[in-house]
């Protein structure tokens, strides 16, 4: 059997089944068959890298709707956010520090993340919590993956637990804002000891906490399983449609503030009419820039995978996967008195030079390949030989829906169009070796070969055309050592190399090429558990070369550039610990503190006071942006009685800085936000489940705000301004849940 021991966000692994234990055992078959299909990049208990990991049970005490990143909320050194202010819609997630496209996102080891952004938008993914039975988070560069490089964590994301008898679940929640939740799912069991099919239809919407951040979501999962003696086929199919309102500009600190004189100027600074001061001056905390009604992202996004494991003998088995990912959707802007030039187009006569319009900006794309792992295990050996093919086609283009003078050009003409075609391969090899029952040797070395090629007009009428081939080396090495049954170190080192995301290379400076990233990332740890504590440390050393920052520069049309730093690193110690006092109480807690630092890099600043002038300020040793020093968080169950259980759960952020020049202004305040959830589980003479939860987020009213950002020029004087995205005081959720 796999053995587990699990608490709060961790889950320590030992052993593995052969594929004839794993038929002959109808209880366990699902979540030994997953271990199969993802044993490729999993890391389990003798990988010396850093890991957490959450289970299906503790997935469904937290899941109430909102999105992945606040299911992770328990892992450490992991800060989330929401625009909506409210963990539905547009959320993001970084770890150690590390912003969303440094973090590979996979699903049954298929990447997720866009090759071009190099970001996952959880919103394309509504309610896939409920479908995802396990998830494990690797910080740092963690083991060789499928994908864009990891360069503060991995989430590996499981969907392929089988489950052998028959439900059918019936989910229904709201809250706080309007949040409405439905939710219907099924499985058919076992059929004739070969045949399984679980599906579920979702549907989420919210109001939001900030002004009109409303989202409107819906989504569809289904799996197809065929289990014969030797092979296993799974077939899964998930898509999410999403219609989000807007809530991306942020609010500008003089409306927290609540500062009229200061609004005043931000709005002088920033040209705006009187219908945009008024907004501002009288909409409170909950301030949103957009007030059309229509200022809507609007995209769906569908995934097909087809999953094949099947052992070879002699200690040899296989698996292989083929996926298709099809995407396509815009978002929609309303742009008062805008210059027909600035669209390629020409006045309808010598009297108009500029017209209200309102215009669409859409990306269709495409992502297919497939991925294998051979695996060979016998005695104290255990190699792994896998790799990926991964082709990504997207076209990037925007139209005039509308013109308030429209002259003779046409409904939905395009003013830019450029299209993308980026290949990216890997094949690595991964090795254990075992000796004494002590030691564990390990070994895995990547090669990765990235080709990106895209050419066109972009969004500002600036043309690109770029092509690179990048081809990176990425090896790791680490040694695990048994001090008892119940105490274990280790120490790895791991190199890590990733290249720029699109808007680096399209948004660069004429002739100017950014460069690729590159990070070695050294770990050591301590586990240990018991029957009633189980305790994880781990210091880990991260050091950049190149690493892309924002410095404050423009590219000819007002674009902000990321720019290579050369010398940058993080550093850090992070613990976790459980304590089992008895049947009733269970407390958990994690902290992290880090050091976040840029050795030296030059900061950017532009001068409009009589003429255009480029000033450079030298900066060193400065805080990374969106580093903080620390990051805690703690939970208490209580079982009150059977079937009743009790949850406090806190988390606390220290200073953030907005920008990395460690301005004591441009910071976003710590914050500790307190949730307090209530769960009663009634198990029917017929076996069947109710299930009611209950979530007070936000339980004390934190006023707090967990991102921004900023910019700075000068007029006379430097003028900086600073917006954050305010997040949402005390709501609340509730949950119906049947399972028949």
């Amino acid at each position: 059997m796999i053995k587990k021991i699990a608490f709060s966000a961790m889950v320590v692994c030992a052993g593995k089944n052969s594929f004839a234990q794993i038929q002959n055992s109808n209880d366990t078959i699902g979540s030994s068959l997953q271990e199969i299909t993802i044993v490729s990049t999993k890391a389990d208990s003798k990988t010396p890298v850093t890991f957490s990991e959450i289970s299906e049970e503790q997935i469904s005490k937290i899941n109430y709707g909102q999105d992945m990143p606040y299911i992770l909320r328990s892992v450490p050194s992991l800060v989330m956010t929401s625009d909506g202010g409210t963990g539905i819609g547009y959320t993001g997630l970084w770890i150690r520090g590390s912003d969303p496209s440094r973090i590979n996102v996979t699903i049954n080891d298929i990447p997720l993340n866009d090759p071009e952004s190099q970001q996952v938008f959880w919103v394309n993914l509504p309610d896939f919590a409920t479908t995802t039975d396990d998830i494990q988070v690797q910080r740092g560069v963690g083991t060789s993956t499928n994908g864009t490089a990891s360069f503060g964590g991995t989430i590996k994301l499981t969907t392929t637990k089988i489950k052998t008898q028959p439900y059918l679940k019936l989910l229904n929640g709201g809250g706080s804002f309007n949040t409405l939740r439905n939710a219907v799912g099924f499985g058919t069991g076992l059929k004739n000891n070969k045949f399984i099919l679980e599906g579920r239809l979702s549907r989420i919407s919210s109001d939001g906490y900030i002004d009109r951040a409303s989202a409107r979501m819906s989504s569809v999962f289904l799996n197809g399983t065929y289990l014969a003696n030797k092979t296993t086929i799974k077939a899964t199919f998930f898509s999410g449609q999403e219609r989000t309102y807007q809530s991306w500009y942020g609010t500008p600190i003089s409306r927290l503030l609540n500062n009229t004189d200061s609004m005043l100027n931000y709005a002088a600074n920033n040209g705006l009419s009187e219908e945009e001061i008024q907004n501002l001056l009288n909409s409170g905390r909950t301030y949103n820039y957009y007030t059309y009604p229509n200022q809507v992202d609007d995209y769906r996004q569908t995934h097909y995978q087809l999953h094949f494991s099947r052992p070879l003998g002699k200690g040899l088995y296989a698996t292989a996967a083929g996926h298709y990912t099809a995407g396509q959707g815009f978002f929609e802007e309303y742009k008062a008195d805008q210059s027909y030039e600035s669209y390629g187009l020409i006045a309808p006569n010598d009297s108009i030079s500029s017209t209200d319009l309102i215009r669409r900006r859409w990306l269709k794309n495409e992502f297919y390949g497939a991925i294998f792992s051979i695996n060979y295990k016998k005695q104290n050996l255990d190699i792994s030989l896998g790799g990926a093919a991964n082709q990504y086609v997207g076209e990037h283009f925007g139209e005039i829906a509308w013109m308030q003078f429209a002259g003779d050009y046409p409904k939905d003409s395009r003013y830019y169009q450029g299209n993308s075609t980026k290949n990216d391969g890997n094949v690595y090899l991964r090795a254990y070796y075992t000796l004494k029952n002590r030691w564990v040797f390990y070994g895995d070395m990547q090669v990765r070969n990235v080709q990106y090629k895209t050419k066109g007009i972009d969004n500002d009428l600036r043309g690109y055309d770029v092509n690179d081939n990048l081809v990176f080396f990425n090896p790791k090495a680490g040694v695990q050592y048994k001090l008892s049954n119940n105490k274990v170190i280790y120490a790895s080192a791991a190199v890590g190399n990733k290249e720029p995301n699109r808007n680096d290379y399209v948004d660069a400076i004429a002739g100017y090429t950014p460069k690729p990233e590159s990070m070695i990332d050294f770990e050591a740890g301590y586990k240990f558990s018991n029957e009633k504590i189980i305790l994880n440390a781990n210091l880990y050393y991260m050091d950049y070369n190149n690493q892309l920052v924002l410095t404050g520069e423009l590219n000819d049309v007002g674009a902000p550039l990321r720019v290579n730093v050369d010398k940058s690193y993080r550093r850090g110690v992070e613990t976790e610990l459980q304590y089992q006092f008895n049947k009733k109480w269970n407390i958990q807690l994690n902290a992290s503190a880090s050091q976040n630092k840029i050795e030296a890099f030059k900061e950017v600043l532009y001068d409009y006071t009589t003429d255009f002038e480029i000033i450079e300020i030298e900066h060193k040793n400065t805080d990374i942006a969106f580093s903080p020093s620390i990051i805690a968080g703690g939970r208490i169950d209580y079982n009150i009685w059977k079937g009743l259980s009790l949850s406090w759960l806190s988390r606390f952020v220290s200073k953030q800085y907005l920008d990395n020049t460690s301005s004591e202004y441009l910071t976003i305040n710590p914050y500790i936000v307190n949730d307090i959830a209530i769960s009663y589980s009634i198990q029917t003479k017929q076996k069947n489940r109710i299930l009611i939860q209950g979530m007070l987020n936000n339980a004390f009213n934190e006023l707090y705000s967990s991102n921004g950002y900023t910019y700075s020029y000068i007029y006379g004087s430097r003028i900086t301004e600073k917006f954050l995205y305010p997040q949402a005081g005390r709501q609340f959720l509730i949950i119906f849940d049947i399972i028949i």
